[in-house]
């Protein structure tokens, strides 16, 4: 990754170039079709770029369970019983060693595809994000192009232990796998014995129907049974995880987007990370993470670029939005984060939470903007957007497995209405709503902000809370304010989570022109950077900073100051 600040744009390629503009409910591959890797044009890149995007996560791309029939090609058919939906979980990684043949217009040249798609990227000056999924497997997990001399995961293991030092699976022995889902009869059955333990580390036979119940739970040397921890000598399967993280990255890839990082020891990313780094300096490795606790420990110790900061900022946010939670939240947010706040990755959507726009969240794509404006201006760190995100995109389909939850589909065979008109075939030209295209414009100009900015990108950051919070001019519960500044830059920025048009003074403490080096201003030429509007502005300790704030908007004021002057000192 450069020195810019990360925008990533996250999409799944198997919805998102396809065109299938009558998608059946539960369908099949060949009732709904596929998304393809070489629909992803050098067009439809500069497109992301367009937006502001500085990455891209191509979520999926590795072979996961799915009920299509490739077996003509020589790939293992998957049993559909022990599938979720039809497409299945790109997080039930069946062959860590392939491109999944859906993605694939010519499937025995689906590598050749995908690292077609890597160079036109780059190209397109995209950096390339995939997923690392180290947790688990899909229960029918078989690589059959794995490298000569590379062993498959389970292969060699004991299954009438539990646990073992030299297993890569945990074993319910003695007992067959028996789901609470239907697995089928006869012939066609799905039998596992004995069976796995589950992904979310459920270790018995029967898993429920919101159990991980397709996937199974990898060993890293811990026994769940005692709770002992065996890693010297180096577990088989640190090493076969090593080799696979290696792989990926002789691809050309710039990143590993890590799946649910805590439910693998600490131990094992300290010891693998500098050893790819080692050979790819430059590649970033982002944590999926949900416990805050080990927040420092992951980036300290772990080695870990980047992390989720969901249960802190995202659901402060949420909270916010949905639950009339008070905005000076935010101010415990950065807090929480203080000294490492460049490492975490924030977002307000991503392929496992509810759509923005969704009824269950927000309703409303155009409520985002002061949402937006925190999470992507608040610290120099990553921000993601999920593909769709920017058209108000609402999650109100409901796919088939996914059902109707405010979210997009990652199980099933489907394409994105919006996303569809959007592209239009390719030309990225199609027709959108005045909303829509609205909105678009908007997470263009916030997301172009934070690279043209240096105080966004590379600056520091002050919080304007504490000196407001009895302000009868700014509303704590519904506004938040703070100021990013980097040389003789300010940004002050102002965000309005009410339903009401509000004019707001925010008091500037002096401690703000000392801590940031600046002097204080009168008659300033500034400008507000989403609307343009060009007006004199006073920044001062004496007199309050003015500023008319929309409803559910924000105003960014840009102005010039003078670095303090500092008076020398004369020895007597």
């Amino acid at each position: 990754m450069t020195a810019k600040k990360p925008i990533i744009y996250q999409l799944l390629p198997r919805l998102f170039t396809n065109y299938c503009d009558t998608p059946v409910v539960g369908g099949t591959l060949e009732q709904n079709g596929s998304g393809k890797l070489n629909a992803i044009t050098p067009t439809v890149l500069k497109a992301i770029r367009g937006l502001g995007a500085t990455h891209v996560w191509y979520t999926g791309v590795i072979e996961h369970a799915h009920d299509a029939d490739y077996t003509a090609y020589g790939i293992a058919r998957h049993n559909p019983h022990i599938i979720k939906g039809h497409a299945g979980s790109p997080y039930a990684i069946t062959d860590y060693y392939d491109i999944d043949p859906d993605l694939a217009e010519d499937v025995p040249a689906r590598m050749a595809e995908f690292e077609a798609l890597v160079r036109r990227t780059h190209r397109a000056g995209l950096k390339v994000i995939i997923d690392f999924v180290p947790n688990h497997v899909g229960r029918q997990y078989h690589s059959d192009v794995r490298p000569a001399g590379i062993r498959d995961l389970g292969d060699g293991d004991n299954h009438e232990m539990f646990f073992s030092p030299s297993n890569n699976f945990y074993y319910i022995t003695r007992q067959q796998f028996a789901p609470h889902v239907d697995l089928g009869h006869g012939k066609d059955a799905y039998v596992e014995f004995p069976a796995k333990a589950s992904g979310n580390d459920c270790f018995n036979a029967f898993p429920g129907a919101n159990d991980w119940y397709d996937t199974v739970k990898l060993n890293y040397g811990v026994d769940y049974g005692n709770g002992s921890r065996h890693f010297c000598p180096v577990p088989d399967t640190w090493l076969k995880m090593l080799h696979i993280l290696r792989y990926w990255a002789a691809k050309g890839i710039d990143g590993f987007r890590c799946d649910m990082v805590h439910m693998v020891p600490l131990e094992f990313w300290h010891w693998a990370i500098p050893q790819v780094k080692q050979h790819y300096p430059e590649i970033k490795f982002i944590a999926e993470i949900y416990d805050i606790g080990l927040y420092r420990p992951f980036i300290e110790y772990g080695g870990f670029d980047y992390l989720y900061d969901k249960v802190n900022l995202y659901d402060t946010l949420r909270a916010i939005e949905t639950q009339d939670h008070s905005a000076a939240r935010i101010t415990g947010c950065w807090q929480t984060v203080d000294g490492i706040s460049d490492k975490m990755l924030n977002f307000l959507e991503n392929h496992d939470e509810q759509r923005f726009a969704s009824s269950f969240y927000a309703g409303d794509g155009s409520r985002v903007v002061p949402s937006l404006v925190v999470s992507t201006l608040m610290s120099t760190g990553p921000v993601m957007i999920y593909f769709g995100q920017e058209l108000g995109e609402p999650g109100a389909d409901a796919e088939g497995f996914s059902g109707h939850d405010g979210r997009t589909t990652i199980f099933d065979y489907w394409s994105v209405a919006s996303v569809r008109r959007w592209l239009n075939r390719g030309k990225c030209d199609g027709p959108l709503t005045e909303a829509e295209s609205s909105l678009r414009d908007v997470y263009s100009r916030v997301l172009h902000i934070a690279n043209a900015e240096k105080a966004v990108c590379e600056g520091d950051f002050f919080d304007l809370m504490y000196v407001n919070l009895d302000n009868p001019r700014l509303n704590p519960h519904r506004h938040f304010a703070f100021i990013r500044h980097s040389g003789d830059t300010v940004l002050l920025v102002v965000a309005n989570f009410g339903d009401s048009d509000d004019t707001v003074a925010v008091n500037i403490p002096y401690h703000a022109f000392e801590s940031l080096d600046i002097a204080e201003g009168t008659d300033r030429k500034a400008v507000e950077l989403l609307s343009g509007t060009c007006e004199p502005k006073t920044f001062s300790a004496t007199e309050p900073f003015t500023a008319e704030v929309p409803a559910h908007g924000a105003v960014i004021w840009k102005l010039k100051l003078k670095k303090k002057t500092r008076t020398k000192s004369t020895n007597i």
